[in-house]
């Protein structure tokens, strides 16, 4: 059996960002470890068929307005972006070279840098698709923004990011937020609380 709650995320996913803010908590209760994986929902649709939520008739007004209520049911700071959604390669691009990066202490920030991107986007209105913005982003967690600058259009990068998402689909990832715990899938922010009680109890 893991320890690990792996999280697969895009930064373009509101039930994302919002899943992002209590997965920790939920893992440090749990006795678990969160293990963070970027994905590209816009590849992952070109496998499943779907289109981003908000751009569903009659649905899409629905989830803009669902957002924003469950961000209050839990206390989140939530401000819907102006330009929604985007397409997060880049910030995807530099979790991974954090997640991945032979440094330990900088490794250790991956969790850090994905709160700061996903708050910047969610809750400053932040352009998270400007490189600029990510490096100093990653600049306040005390990162070295010029050596992430210079990887973000690596080949090894770009390669890591395409595996990342091959696997996620290899695995049945088909939306954000999924976390996958002892091969079990749970879709969705308003899973977790299934999924901590499913971890509890030895599963079911």
């Amino acid at each position: 059996m893991s320890s690990a709650i792996d999280f697969y995320f895009d930064f373009s996913s509101p039930y994302g960002y919002l899943a992002s803010e209590r997965i920790e908590a939920i893992a440090t209760r749990c006795g678990r470890h969160v293990v963070w994986h970027p994905i590209l929902l816009g590849a992952i649709f070109r496998v499943t068929g779907q289109a981003p939520l908000t751009e569903a008739p009659l649905k899409g007004d629905y989830s803009v307005r669902d957002f924003a209520r469950s961000a209050r049911e839990h206390q989140v700071p939530y401000q819907h972006p102006q330009t929604f959604p985007i397409g997060a390669v880049a910030a995807s691009r530099a979790v991974l070279w954090v997640r991945d990066h032979d440094d330990t202490p900088t490794q250790a920030l991956t969790g850090s840098l994905i709160h700061a991107l996903y708050r910047a986007y969610f809750t400053g209105g932040l352009d998270i698709t400007n490189v600029e913005v990510i490096a100093n982003l990653a600049e306040t967690l005390g990162l070295d923004s010029h050596a992430m600058l210079q990887a973000l259009p690596s080949a090894p990068i770009k390669e890591a990011l395409r595996a990342e998402v091959e696997q996620a689909i290899a695995l049945g990832v088909f939306g954000s937020p999924l976390m996958i715990v002892d091969e079990e899938p749970f879709w969705g922010h308003d899973r977790l609380e299934q999924m901590e009680r499913w971890i509890k109890a030895g599963g079911w």
